[in-house]
């Protein structure tokens, strides 16, 4: 305020009155009034300056305003009556409200014949018009003014904006009011006002300088136009607004429901608790009309008192059963919303069925309350329940619309989220079943793996696999599906199926990838037959690890290079030719050859691993090569340290496999190989010699096993097969492996002999005798094998 336009401080008589009922404040102008000094009445109670302690006024209001005429005491021990003004207020620190108790005085002096505040023509105004002084004070207001205002006019003369309004709003009021004083420039602002009957207002006040007959501002003109329907559709339409952006963020339904309620309290309720039906099995959503009692479980809530927890019977996640009568039950059966309230008397019978319940709700001083369906797609999911104690108004048609509005938005996030996680689980379980359970224990090979879903988008079409092949040799596969659902679920799992089968016919590395190459070219072309949008690819590493020669030869289509790390080294990435994804078609890939120390460890994963938004690929790899390098021996352990130091607390973006697996030589002394001259007469020293080499092992028990199946092998060998002949045994602690070499590309089969044929017994004898038995193509011809299981060893 400016020094030409001082506020009078005396010219209202002013008095704070705290929770208590005692006198905290007390200005100048109470003292002129009265003539009591603020050091005689702060501190005492309000109660004493009541010329009668039972009249009215005696006793706190229950609204926030109260006017009315009281009868007081004076220093000089006359009593006078007072016209009082008093606002409820809040406190400037935490705390009880107060009262702010006013009333006007008589101003000093006699305003001057040519006051340009006398002409202005207050009463021909259809709007509401106040008039105030340079001192800040009314002037004056005309007759809607005072209807809108619920005062008198003439006792509100010399009140300040703050002191007629109420000072929360009425001291904005004020600094607009300096602005067009000082400046001599119009202004507007948006108020509110509190009225009579606990109402209150929203205002557009304009305002406009009144100036003299020599152009010098005297004092300021305030039209107010009532907009409180305009101000209350736009909040409704701001707070639908906020609950299209707030709610759905997620696809997890209780973050969902905790959203419905976080949105509705303050602003339509003071507590929402949102209770949801169970789930039907297997996830599907609740089939027909409920049944009460109904069974509800909570699944959110939300209080504006934040000691209001007591008032919650039942907390998130229990089931609670809910009878006909009450709120929940009521507007499921109903199939729309209800509203009751103390005050019609059917909030009582409403909560008649819970005692204890209702006790605590009384105790809270809840009036109102309305039950609103959760409904989505012609399917009940629960409802919300809607109260209030601090807002002292009851549910309007209008908040009866919004609630079903908002509800309405949420129920269809709800029924998206409960969808999809009914999605996820299916694809979860899905994924479990294609994906190995363990890994197998081998001889080459140690092993540990893991499986992340994607934190968002799901499950999607990651694997990897451990496959034991003949000679000892190992295969280690790791692919990705493109998508996520279940369609790149089934898909993984035909593809892991199809990678087994061309791993068992020993295809290398670069073959098995052109044959699954081919595959997705095929279920690319079914799924454009089906209808489904998008074409099927997918991403593949491909390994085969020979224990005995301690080389592994490698292929990959589109898939990120595996990482080793030797013994005494740092890890080192392997250099293999990229490969194009599976599903273009046409195009060749290649393999590597390497060799491993024994305790190599060797990575293979999927790109959901080193893909990050937070940083660039290189600094992945970097970041996955020095959790590598702090291996502690235990690969279980390494595979926890590399998610936790390269994934997000919140999970990946996409899901992630990783396989790793330390290589274990065999020791020489495990083999034996024989080169096989082409002679049928020497069948018989070769089979002696097997048996001494078995003898020498200790594994007698498979010495006559093994003898029939190195003869029948041999024989075979010579008789059908093209020199040079080898044979070679394997073994470790559970397996002796009998393999024969020929330079001849034609694979046996078995058959079934007749009843007087000579031969085509043997290879039905080896298949009898013996665990497994199989062929594989070499690059220098084939090799036919069989497994002999060892008794009394793991």
């Amino acid at each position: 305020m400016s020094p030409d336009h001082p506020v009078d401080e005396a010219s209202t008589a002013r008095a704070v009155i705290d929770a208590d009922g005692l006198l905290v404040q007390w200005n100048a102008g109470a003292e002129r009034l009265l003539g009591h000094s603020a050091a005689e009445v702060v501190g005492r109670p309000a109660a004493d300056l009541l010329a009668d302690p039972g009249a009215d006024g005696a006793v706190a209001p229950d609204g926030d305003r109260w006017d009315g005429v009281v009868t007081l005491r004076r220093h000089d021990g006359g009593t006078l009556p007072v016209w009082l003004l008093a606002h409820r207020e809040k406190p400037p620190r935490q705390g009880p409200d107060r009262w702010l108790v006013v009333t006007p005085l008589d101003p000093e002096g006699t305003p001057a014949h040519d006051d340009p505040l006398d002409d202005v023509p207050l009463l021909d105004s259809p709007c509401a018009m106040a008039i105030y002084d340079e001192r800040l004070r009314v002037r004056g207001i005309n007759a809607e003014m005072a209807q809108v205002l619920d005062l008198p006019a003439e006792n509100v003369r010399g009140l300040r904006a703050c002191e007629m309004t109420g000072t929360e709003h009425g001291h904005d009021v004020e600094v607009r009011l300096r602005q067009v004083l000082t400046t001599g420039r119009g202004t507007a602002v948006r108020t509110k006002v509190a009225v009579g009957g606990d109402r209150t207002l929203s205002w557009l006040a304009r305002m406009a300088p009144i100036r003299d007959a020599g152009g010098h501002v005297r004092g300021v003109s305030v039209a107010a136009h009532d907009f409180t329907e305009q101000y209350r559709a736009q909040e409704r339409l701001q707070l639908v607004n906020e609950a299209s952006v707030r709610i759905g963020t997620t696809l997890d339904v209780a973050t969902t429901a905790q959203e419905l309620a976080d949105i509705c309290v303050p602003a339509l309720a003071d507590f929402v608790s949102v209770d949801l039906l169970d789930p039907a099995e297997h996830g599907e959503p609740p089939v027909g009309r409920p049944v009460t009692p109904i069974g509800l479980r909570r699944t959110a809530y939300r209080i504006t008192d934040t000691d209001g927890d007591a008032v919650v019977v039942v907390k998130p996640g229990q089931l609670d059963l809910y009878p006909a009568a009450s709120p929940q039950a009521d507007a499921l059966l109903a199939g729309h919303t209800i509203v009751a309230s103390a005050a019609t008397g059917d909030l009582d019978q409403w909560l008649s069925w819970d005692p204890q319940r209702a006790a605590r709700i009384k105790e809270h001083s809840i009036h109102t309350a309305m039950s609103v369906p959760i409904r989505a797609r012609g399917t009940t999911l629960g409802v919300a329940v809607l109260s209030r104690f601090a807002n002292p108004h009851a549910f309007t048609p209008d908040d009866v619309l919004l609630a079903e509005e908002v509800t309405a938005r949420a129920a269809v996030c709800i029924d998206n989220a409960r969808r999809y996680s009914r999605e996820r689980e299916t694809a979860l379980a899905l994924q479990r079943s294609l994906l190995p359970r363990t890994l197998p224990r081998t001889a080459a090979l140690e092993a540990a793996s893991r499986y992340l879903p994607a934190a968002r988008s799901g499950v999607g079409g990651d694997w990897f696999d451990v496959i034991p092949l003949s000679g000892m040799r190992v295969a280690m596969v790791v692919g990705d599906v493109v998508g996520h659902g279940i369609q790149a679920s089934a898909t993984m799992g035909r593809l892991r199926t199809a990678v087994r089968t061309l791993a068992d016919i020993d295809l290398a590395p670069d073959e098995l990838l052109t044959h699954l190459d081919d595959l997705v070219v095929r279920l690319s072309e079914e799924a454009g037959t089906d209808g489904v949008s998008g074409e099927v690819g997918a991403t593949c590493l491909y390994a085969v690890y020979d224990p005995v020669s301690r080389r592994c030869t490698l292929a990959r289509a589109g898939h990120p290079p595996p990482v080793t790390v030797a013994p005494g080294e740092g890890p080192v990435e392997i250099v293999l030719p990229a490969g194009p994804p599976l599903g273009l078609g046409g195009l060749p890939f290649e393999s590597a050859e390497i060799e491993l120390r024994d305790g190599t460890v060797l990575a293979l994963y999927t790109d959901g691993l080193i893909e990050s938004r937070e940083r660039d690929l290189d600094a992945s790899h970097a970041l996955l090569c020095q959790s590598l390098a702090a291996s502690s021996g235990s690969l279980d352990e390494t595979c926890d340290r590399v998610l936790h130091s390269l994934l997000p607390a919140g999970g990946a973006a996409d899901d992630v496999a990783l396989l790793l697996a330390r290589t274990q030589g065999l020791p020489a002394s495990w083999v034996a190989t024989w080169d096989i001259p082409a002679d049928p007469a020497l069948v018989a020293p070769i089979r002696k010699q097997v048996v001494e080499q078995i003898e020498l092992w200790k594994l007698s028990e498979a010495a006559f096993t093994a003898e029939l199946v190195v003869s029948e092998l041999v024989t075979n060998a010579i008789r059908y097969g093209t020199p040079p002949i080898r044979l070679r045994l394997i073994h470790d602690a559970t397996t002796l492996i009998c393999e024969v070499s020929d330079t001849s590309q034609t694979a046996p089969h078995l058959r079934r002999a007749k009843t007087y044929d000579e031969g085509g017994r043997g290879l039905l004898l080896v298949a009898q005798l013996t665990q497994r038995w199989g062929s594989r193509h070499t690059a220098d011809g084939k090799t036919i094998w069989a497994e002999i299981g060892l008794l009394g060893k793991e």
